[in-house]
């Protein structure tokens, strides 16, 4: 079975509940770039030398899943009744997160470069894809009534990507210092 439907060779594609819509409409574009961000926290949990931020990446895949969705439909409640949607416990663990890792990382005073480390690079590319994308949202928002609590979850988004960006830096850090401590005690030892 192919993967082509032919159904958007005219311009237009189809929405989660079968409507069609411009491939080029302001919806389109507020999701595919939510899409967009989405493929980029899956590079960057696959570079994350941290385990536990794997695992809070992955969670956050899913969830995008679910408001990619929720924009791609024009009738929200079909979405809402056949799907999982972002509430405000979502909201909660971003911040949860954010706060827990914001008191255990070193304190910050200036700007800093986007990533000392391929992970924290890559988490600091997510930020500003995710910031993009809450634009595009910003501006869908003006024109279609949204459920308030995707504004904040996707607010708090960007947070949570610079937090883990710096939690990453901070794990690489760590880890270089401990490898060249390790090389050497060796070197010691055996001289």
């Amino acid at each position: 079975m192919p993967i082509y439907t032919k159904g958007g060779d005219k311009g237009s594609t189809s929405l989660y509940d079968g409507k069609r819509v411009s491939k080029d409409s302001l919806r389109v574009e507020t999701y595919g770039t939510f899409d967009e961000l989405n493929a980029n926290v899956s590079l960057a949990d696959k570079m994350c030398v941290s385990k536990r931020n794997q695992e809070i990446l992955k969670k956050i895949e899913y969830k995008m899943f679910f408001l990619q969705g929720e924009i791609a439909t024009l009738d929200t409640d079909k979405f809402i009744q056949n799907s999982v949607t972002i509430e405000e416990n979502d909201v909660h663990y971003l911040e949860q997160i954010i706060d827990e890792y914001t008191e255990k990382l070193p304190k910050v005073t200036t700007f800093i470069l986007p990533g000392a480390s391929l992970a924290g690079s890559q988490l600091h590319v997510c930020r500003t894809v995710c910031r993009r994308a809450e634009r595009y949202f910003v501006r869908f928002s003006k024109e279609v009534k949204v459920r308030p609590v995707l504004e904040k979850y996707i607010n708090r988004l960007s947070d949570f990507f610079y937090i883990m960006a710096r939690s990453e830096d901070y794990e690489n850090q760590i880890a270089s210092v401990t490898k060249e401590v390790i090389r050497r005690y060796n070197k010691l030892s055996k001289g």
